[in-house]
């Protein structure tokens, strides 16, 4: 008499566990895709200014022959990090450094106004700051993270080395002198 039971109760079990459905997901709980991130790279040896030059050295007293520079700035859905290696600069000097908004161009001035994140002032949490100062043999890298993202569509197009550390503070916050070098940034 059992038989009959413990058959019945398989074939009900395999009857509720034999047909495949689809996951169902209610709509506060909606799959999305994440957001595209942002990556972005550069450099090489830094040469004379011409059109369409990728890596470029406007003053080779600052930038002397060979130096070189490597960029990469990338972002995900909320953070963003930045990073610069160089080699061949002058020893134990600092140097400025910002993401700017066009690629680079025969003319300093060629790359456009500093990227900004939200506003229309100079600081370190609405701009990139890559400032550095070399060792003994002219090589150093810097990193900066930032609490957003860049959108894919409005991503900074190259990154300046400047003449001077960035000012932090007061009427001339974000300037760091002359512009000295550029490496044009794309999609990596």
């Amino acid at each position: 008499m059992r038989l009959p039971v413990v058959l019945s109760a398989l074939a009900l079990l395999a009857a509720a566990c034999g047909g495949a459905q689809e996951a169902v997901h209610p709509a506060a709980h909606a799959v999305t895709e994440a957001p595209p991130g942002v990556k972005l790279v550069g450099g090489g040896p830094l040469g004379a200014p011409a059109a369409g030059s990728a890596a470029v050295a406007y003053d080779r007293k600052l930038v002397p022959s060979g130096a070189s520079a490597r960029v990469t700035a990338e972002s995900g859905a909320v953070l963003a990090t930045s990073t610069i290696t160089v080699e061949g600069f002058l020893p134990r000097r600092t140097y400025g450094v910002h993401l700017h908004t066009k690629p680079c161009g025969p003319k300093p001035d060629d790359s456009g106004p500093h990227y900004q994140h939200a506003h229309d002032h100079a600081s370190a949490d609405n701009e990139v700051w890559l400032d550095f100062t070399t060792d003994g043999q002219g090589a150093a890298t810097a990193t900066a993270r930032q609490d957003w993202a860049f959108p894919p569509d409005r991503a900074p197009r190259s990154m300046v080395i400047h003449a001077e550390r960035t000012k932090a503070a007061g009427a001339k916050a974000g300037s760091a002198g002359r512009r000295i070098a550029c490496v044009t940034l794309n999609g990596g």
